[in-house]
């Protein structure tokens, strides 16, 4: 798979590829609105014509203007990126296991 990202020029790698929750939600609500108005308009066009295949046709048409609207990652979708937290040291394993250098239980009470 790394081979077919090495042959994509710079320009397309650099292109930003994620929505942000916020940008998620607004995409699905988009996609939900589309379809149910398309999936209506073309009930009602397809009835007053006779012909269920006018219904499909609108409710394709609905469904390709969705997935235009939502699959690509828009900016309109990245408005609100999540800040993240810097990640923490985590302490080696030879830190963790030898004691420290001042500690008293070592030394014996007199």
């Amino acid at each position: 798979m790394n081979v077919l990202l090495d042959l994509l020029p710079s320009s397309v790698k650099n292109l930003p590829t994620f929505m942000d929750f916020e940008g998620q939600k607004r995409a699905e609500r988009t996609f939900q609105v589309i379809i149910v108005l398309f999936a209506a308009v073309g009930f009602v066009w397809g009835y007053i014509c006779q012909q269920f295949s006018q219904t499909i046709y609108i409710l394709a048409a609905g469904f390709l203007l969705s997935c235009l609207l939502t699959l690509p990652p828009w900016p309109m979708y990245r408005l609100k990126p999540l800040q993240w937290q810097k990640a923490r040291v985590e302490p080696t394993e030879a830190e963790v296991t030898a004691p420290p250098s001042g500690s008293k239980s070592n030394k014996k009470k007199k």
